[in-house]
């Protein structure tokens, strides 16, 4: 299966924490308008547990909440480049200064952490997995989820996060863009086709891949080549 529809999606920035304010910042995007201070409040989730997430978990998981809602359960694919990598960073120089390791901040920062919780959040016992493949990890994503469409799941949900490099990583992320997040309810159709691409067939994109890859999901572009991968909207 390489096709599939979108069911609902939503999508979470600082500067645009309105899933509403999205669909118009795809057609004319500014990536300065992700800019901000703003968290997302996931009241979805115990104020106990909320305060040990930290902003990328937190963005991943307010769009999932968003998009699946109340929703029956079903199997999940988180994708992110980086993961929660601050967190990585934080426990390796508290180990290498000799001070203890916090037992949850090192669950929390495996890069299946905020699937898992949102697995535990609903109660739900679907699959679940989280993905890493560079430029692609959308992509990536979105092809686990055919995957599993085609093993006869109804819907999957797809969760894409990404954001900026931390010190001392900073020099091997060019663009070092806010944190973002957006997830996609889909399910078997013909609306939008996902398949292996050369790697140098490109139609330029002003957005890097994951964004990219949400204007096809939310209708604002209707082809995109990328990281090795085509979509197509179909017409």
């Amino acid at each position: 299966m390489s096709s599939f529809r979108v069911c609902r999606w939503s999508a979470w920035a600082p500067g645009l924490p309105d899933p509403g304010l999205w669909p118009a910042w795809l057609m004319t995007p500014d990536l300065s308008r992700l800019e901000g201070e703003a968290v997302p409040a996931l009241s979805e989730l115990p104020p106990m547990t909320r305060r040990r997430i930290d902003p990328l978990g937190r963005a991943a998981l307010q769009t999932a909440f968003w998009t699946q809602g109340g929703l029956a359960t079903g199997p999940v694919v988180f994708s992110s480049r980086w993961g929660e990598i601050s967190r990585s960073v934080t426990l390796l120089r508290q180990l290498a200064s000799g001070e203890p390791l916090s037992p949850t901040a090192f669950s929390l920062s495996v890069h299946n952490a905020s699937s898992a919780l949102y697995s535990i959040a609903r109660g739900d016992t679907a699959n679940y997995a989280a993905v890493s493949a560079g430029a692609g990890s959308a992509a990536a994503a979105v092809c686990e989820a055919l995957g599993l469409l085609a093993d006869g799941a109804r819907q999957v949900l797809v969760v894409s996060v990404e954001s900026a490099l931390p010190d001392p990583y900073r020099a091997f992320d060019a663009e070092a863009l806010p944190l973002r997040a957006w997830a996609a309810l889909i399910e078997p159709g013909d609306e939008i086709r996902l398949e292996s691409a050369p790697q140098t067939a490109t139609v330029p994109s002003s957005l890097p891949p994951d964004l990219a890859a949400l204007q096809v999901i939310a209708g604002s572009a209707s082809e995109l080549h990328q990281a090795g991968w085509r979509w197509s909207r179909h017409v």
